[in-house]
């Protein structure tokens, strides 16, 4: 895995080393001497972290880092500081500028390394999901950068691991300030614990007594409820080999003891703020799915995918030798629905329709809007005297309800026509089912409406 970092420094010699340095562990590297300079290589997406100097001239690394954490364009670029400055203070200045971690000159190799590989990894994730979103944008889902540009990381879940009642306390009381906090003092529950409760960041003390805390943090991370959960560890100031170790097999982030209680806020803020970032970008990658796949109005699958489901069920159950069967279900005079009470009251009709459908059908069964007010049901398992008497069901169901529509809830009687085909035999195929499904239909709504034909073959 590689990646390209930005190496930000206004003296010559401190971005020779940090290049040397990276480069020999095989990472691209751009560089540029002023923060004016490093925006503009943000900007332009050519870089995938930022190793930032804290103490330039022009402008200083809290403002060039505060400038790429609030522009939705660059936001989600992961920013280190690097600087001289050692106090906590400076640190939580960093972090509240937003800055991804911290790290303080003369910085270890392997520190550097570690934290640069961790953070390149995490940014290859978000990448992704950010290529995905994409396509929700274009279809008009929220872009969620806008939101993550003001999102604070404050009232989060947090969940404390950690076996030492004075540390924890300490840890929770902390806390407490921005987020609801539970404390797990018992390492062998924590794994479950923390897949229950939707937690939006896991505090793991890595100084467990009779524990080993990164085998945890490796659980967690290969369980895929809490795959995603962001892990923030606290250990001991001599402890920098398994603080290397950790960031390697996915912790996030890391605060040494003593632990500063503004620190603390600042990092848990950052960590919480990313996870809701990267779960809107989930949400809308899924709504995107589900959008490409199901009618809007009804929310029913749509024809499209019902068309390559029905082809796969079909294969299925010739393989099994298990029957399927299919209706048509069309709305009867639904135009003069539309004419005598105006659109939104068809639409009103049509949702009403599907929901009454899904409540008519097992779980296996798939409905879909085909087009219009006319309907699908596939039913798998199912011969033809069977989905007869559900389509009879179904039509009397319809019938002897009156439909709601319009503000006011005024009752309209509507009734539905149903055409039915069932698998033949090994050659037979979905664009074949439908069609005699269909004719069985046309023939229904020729007879006079509100009535249920099976398909003669």
């Amino acid at each position: 895995m590689t990646a390209r970092v930005l190496v930000v420094d206004d003296v010559s010699a401190n971005v020779k080393l940090l290049e040397a340095r990276l480069s020999a562990e095989y990472f691209d590297v751009v560089t540029a001497m002023s923060g004016f300079e490093a925006l503009s290589v943000c900007e332009r997406a050519e870089c995938d972290i930022v190793l930032l100097d804290v103490m330039m001239p022009d402008m200083d690394g809290f403002e060039v880092c505060r400038r790429i954490k609030n522009n939705p364009a660059t936001h989600y670029i992961p920013v280190v500081m690097v600087t001289a400055l050692d106090q906590p203070s400076d640190r939580v200045r960093g972090l509240e500028a937003g800055a991804d971690d911290f790290l303080t000159k003369p910085v270890s190799d392997v520190a550097l390394i570690a934290r640069v590989r961790s953070l390149a990894r995490l940014k290859m994730v978000t990448d992704e999901l950010r290529m995905r979103a994409v396509t929700s944008k274009e279809i008009g889902i929220e872009n969620p950068s806008l939101e993550a540009v003001v999102e604070t990381g404050r009232n989060g879940r947090v969940l404390v691991v950690d076996d030492r009642q004075a540390s924890y306390e300490r840890l929770a009381t902390m806390l407490a300030a921005e987020h609801q906090v539970d404390v797990e003092p018992d390492p062998n529950e924590a794994l479950f614990h923390a897949a229950d409760g939707d937690y939006d960041l896991l505090i793991v003390s890595l100084a467990l007594e009779n524990f080993d805390a990164l085998r945890l943090c490796s659980q967690v991370r290969s369980l895929e409820r809490t795959r995603n959960l962001p892990i923030l560890a606290v250990s001991d100031a001599d402890n920098n080999a398994r603080l290397v170790r950790g960031l390697e097999i996915g912790v996030n982030d890391y605060l040494l003891r003593p632990v500063d209680k503004n620190e603390l806020l600042a990092r848990a803020r950052s960590q919480i703020r990313k996870k809701r970032y990267t779960e809107r970008l989930r949400d809308n990658v899924q709504m995107s799915i589900e959008m490409a796949i199901t009618d809007a109005l009804t929310g029913l699958y749509n024809r499209r995918y019902m068309e390559t489901h029905l082809s796969t069920l079909i294969d299925q159950m010739l393989g099994r030798g298990k029957p399927l069967s299919v209706l048509i279900v069309d709305i009867d005079y639904f135009k003069a629905v539309n004419d005598n009470h105006g659109h939104d009251a068809g639409d009103d009709v049509l949702r009403e329709f599907a929901m009454r459908v899904r409540k008519s059908i097992r779980g296996i069964d798939l409905a879909c809007r085909y087009g219009g007010e006319e309907f699908v049901i596939v039913m798998p398992e199912t011969d033809m005297t069977v989905a007869t008497m559900v389509a009879e069901r179904l039509r009397r169901r319809i019938a002897s309800d009156p439909f709601s529509i319009g503000q006011d809830q005024n009752k309209i009687e509507v009734t539905i026509s149903i055409g039915i085909a069932a698998l033949s035999d090994a050659k037979d195929t979905a664009a074949a089912m439908l069609k005699r499904a269909d004719q069985a239909l046309y023939r229904a709504k020729r007879d006079g409406r509100n009535r249920v034909v099976p398909s003669a073959a």
